[in-house]
């Protein structure tokens, strides 16, 4: 029997999981995105093309992979169907192909949603989540709350006595706040994203994963924000809705935990934030926007700026143990390239004291980080496709990595497209 290998992030997001998920894709039978959902943007890049993908797993463009949406995603049908309408428009189309599913129980972000994510976020003033505002919060409540709508409502013939009734709770709720609540046209577009989530294959996906491992087929579960902003272990209340953990992966699936194999995990050769929350490595300076501009670091889903600083290991190393991480994934050292200096947080120094872990409240007492100087590297890396090409101080920075964290670097992205990937180990 087969395994469910997980990548996902192990920093705040934007590692560049997408990337690495379309270049493993090929060894792989099924790709599954297993929580978040189109707050996501994990983006693409091949054969001179740019791609985003916010819903839809990273395995879809190859032909050989079927690619599963999950139950732990929730979807936002016209987004879902934008995506789908952008496949095609390149000469895509996964669902005609049938290299594309969905699980029944996954759960439907609804044109209300969108509008009491904004109504939450401007009631927090200068406390704001930074949420993306694509409604994914409140689809977890009502998930949670069990009132929510799944994708396999959508067969019923009540679905939509279902929806209204769901929908007046959310006026009920919206007409509370002091906010535009004109949902009308966005709604008619959310009826012709349901027409075709219901043209497209619905299927039990616990029993689809479990049935290709049974089969001796590999399974690999993609994850879409970063470990930090899990619920349960990130740096809350600034984290998303959803277990972004290596667990999250047999929530979100319906793979028993004894089923999981290899953990991959992916992270900057520097750090990155969105929105709000603690950062205790960020370069609120001219460092820092130097960083954002060579790094391109602005949200794929929302275009927002991210913060930028230096890596941090007490957090990496946090994050591998939740995880289990077994091996490890490089990404962006190009960026690095011109830096005489570059810097690691080894430790913080909290409440007067040295430590090499995440604190409880790392959200309300300052984590003021102790750095390691490491030499930097001038050469560009972005033409390397051979081993033997990574200058000598790069490597010297993937071995101390290594060292500190215990877990081997098999992977080094070195620029955006799937070329730009060297297997080290």
């Amino acid at each position: 029997m087969s395994s469910v290998d997980v990548l996902l992030g192990l920093q705040w997001g934007d590692e560049g999981k997408g990337k690495i998920v379309d270049v493993l894709s090929p060894t792989y039978s099924m790709i599954a995105r297993f929580q978040g959902g189109p707050n996501a943007g994990h983006t693409l890049e091949f054969e001179g093309k740019k791609y985003v993908l916010n819903t839809i797993p990273s395995g879809v463009f190859n032909p050989n992979t079927l690619n599963l949406i999950g139950n732990g995603v929730v979807i936002d049908p016209v987004i879902f169907k934008r995506e789908i309408d952008n496949l095609k428009t390149n000469g895509y189309d996964p669902i005609a192909t049938n290299k594309l599913v969905i699980s029944k129980k996954a759960h439907l972000i609804l044109p209300t949603h969108r509008l009491l994510d904004a109504a939450s976020e401007s009631k927090m003033g200068n406390s704001k989540i930074g949420s993306t505002l694509k409604g994914i919060g409140p689809t977890y409540q009502d998930k949670i709350g069990r009132s929510g709508l799944r994708v396999g409502d959508t067969m019923l013939p009540d679905f939509k006595e279902r929806y209204d009734k769901l929908l007046a709770k959310h006026l009920e709720t919206l007409s509370h706040y002091n906010i535009d609540i004109d949902y009308k046209e966005y709604e008619a577009q959310w009826f012709e994203g349901i027409e075709l989530l219901k043209a497209m294959k619905q299927v039990d996906a616990e029993h689809l994963v479990n049935q290709y491992l049974a089969e001796n087929k590999k399974v690999l579960a993609e994850g879409a924000q970063g470990t930090l902003l899990d619920i349960d272990f990130g740096s809350y209340p600034y984290v998303t809705s959803s277990n972004t953990t290596s667990a999250g992966a047999c929530t979100g699936l319906g793979a028993a935990p004894n089923k999981l194999g290899s953990i991959i995990g992916i992270f900057k050769a520097y750090c990155t934030r969105v929105g709000g929350g603690p950062f205790p490595t960020e370069l609120d300076n001219d460092l820092g926007e130097e960083l954002r501009r060579i790094g391109h670091e602005f949200g794929a889903t929302t275009g927002r700026p991210r913060r930028c600083g230096w890596i941090d290991l007490p957090a990496l190393k946090y994050a591998i143990m939740l995880n289990g991480v077994t091996e490890l994934v490089m990404t962006k050292a190009d960026v690095l390239s011109g830096f005489e200096k570059i810097y690691a947080c080894t430790h913080y120094i909290y409440n007067g004291e040295t430590i090499d872990y995440m604190p409880f409240d790392i959200v309300s007492v300052t984590a003021t980080p102790v750095y390691k100087e490491i030499d930097g590297w001038k050469e560009d890396l972005t033409q390397i496709r051979e081993i033997n090409e990574i200058p000598e101080k790069l490597m010297a920075y993937i071995k101390y990595l290594e060292k500190e964290l215990g877990v081997p670097v098999k992977y080094l992205s070195v620029g955006p497209d799937r070329k730009q990937t060297l297997i080290l180990s």
